[in-house]
């Protein structure tokens, strides 16, 4: 691979800069491609854009940046794309810096910020050592996530395409299951689950090396839709703790199943005010297959598990034998399925075995 460090002006790089949205964004004359396929979307914060140009208006060196230069002589960014959007956008005036656009700078303002000089990197070679290439020297400012890596070793049409439905501010993907997922629409969180979902837990690469030269992302898209409108119709009330509930997975186990939204909601309601249930995430997986698992149930603490030792003078409950207090396990007398409840007066001393016999009945 061929590399050479070059300087550019500012002025050289706002030159005919326009944001597309899906078609793209460019700058330097129409010849630098600042958004590839396997670029995230404009993320800096209002502060992070003011950053860039107080530093370039006090004359304090950028990190360098990195372009490759394509076969017909045209650009693309690898990495430097939130510095140059920053830069082109106060360019054009879309915000301020010091209480001032850069229209309402002097002249001789304006020629300081036109003419600074960027450090740029520019490298040849083919598709493979472009992105091997950015993963590598993608270190300063915002890390990429696991799902951007993703997108720039498997860009193509599909990449493309979903980005439309889950990378973008509001996008699709967000406005109809932001109560019921964590993350970022623009760090890729919602492309990574719908992938992660539709594998069924299998590593999203394997669904998009599949899928890589599609034209089209759409029946990740319509999955998706069949997911949230399940969890929707079968789960109607929402809660915070919603967003950690792996929907997919119940989904490819249970969307056949008859469920009573009613009678879910009332065992949801009353698990959520129980304290003995400490996994609150776990509360949807438990009432589909009663595994109690799921829910993390609040353990008898060590004062409560002495003072019944105590009380049972190291014999077990059951077999009747005499144990450490290290040898045996805290037991719900009465089961927590039952009704019961992690107090003192519930709790009972049993030796392993008899406690794994108990559990196993």
């Amino acid at each position: 691979m061929k590399i050479e460090l070059h300087e550019i002006s500012v002025r050289d790089l706002v030159d005919g800069y326009n944001d597309g949205g899906d078609e793209g964004v460019v700058g330097y004359g129409g010849r630098l491609d600042i958004r590839p396929p396997y670029q995230r979307e404009f993320i800096y914060g209002e502060k992070q854009r003011v950053a860039v140009v107080d530093s370039v208006m006090h004359g304090f060196p950028l990190n360098v940046m990195y372009w490759a230069r394509r076969g017909d002589g045209t650009f693309e960014i690898i990495d430097g794309q939130q510095r140059t959007i920053s830069l082109c956008q106060f360019a054009q005036g879309d915000f301020h810096y010091d209480m001032r656009f850069y229209q309402n700078l002097t002249a001789e303002e304006q020629g300081r910020f036109m003419d600074y000089r960027l450090m740029v990197y520019v490298c040849e070679g083919g598709d493979e050592e472009k992105l091997k290439w950015f993963e590598t020297i993608n270190i300063a400012g915002e890390r990429l996530t696991r799902q951007e890596l993703r997108n720039a070793v498997y860009s193509g049409p599909f990449v493309t395409d979903a980005k439309r439905y889950f990378s973008r501010q509001n996008c699709a993907a967000y406005k109809i299951a932001a109560s019921y997922m964590d993350g970022s629409p623009l760090r890729q969180d919602y492309l990574e689950t719908a992938l992660t979902w539709i594998g069924d837990g299998a590593d999203p690469r394997f669904y998009m090396a599949l899928h890589q030269h599609d034209p089209n992302a759409t029946p990740l898209w319509l999955y998706f839709q069949k997911v949230i409108s399940w969890v929707k119709a079968t789960f109607p009330k929402t809660r915070p703790p919603m967003k950690h509930v792996d929907w997919g997975r119940l989904y490819n186990r249970f969307a056949e199943t008859p469920l009573d939204a009613k009678t879910l909601e009332a065992e949801i309601a009353r698990l959520v005010a129980d304290s003995d249930v400490q996994k609150k995430s776990g509360i949807w997986e438990y009432v589909l297959d009663g595994d109690e698992r799921h829910l993390n149930i609040r353990a008898f603490d060590g004062n409560t598990r002495l003072e019944a030792y105590e009380r049972q003078h190291g014999l077990c409950a059951i077999c009747r034998k005499h144990f450490e207090l290290e040898e045996m396990e805290a037991d719900h007398i009465t089961p927590w399925s039952q009704g019961g409840r992690t107090v003192p007066d519930n709790c009972q001393m049993l030796c392993r075995d008899c406690n794994r016999h108990k559990g196993a009945k």
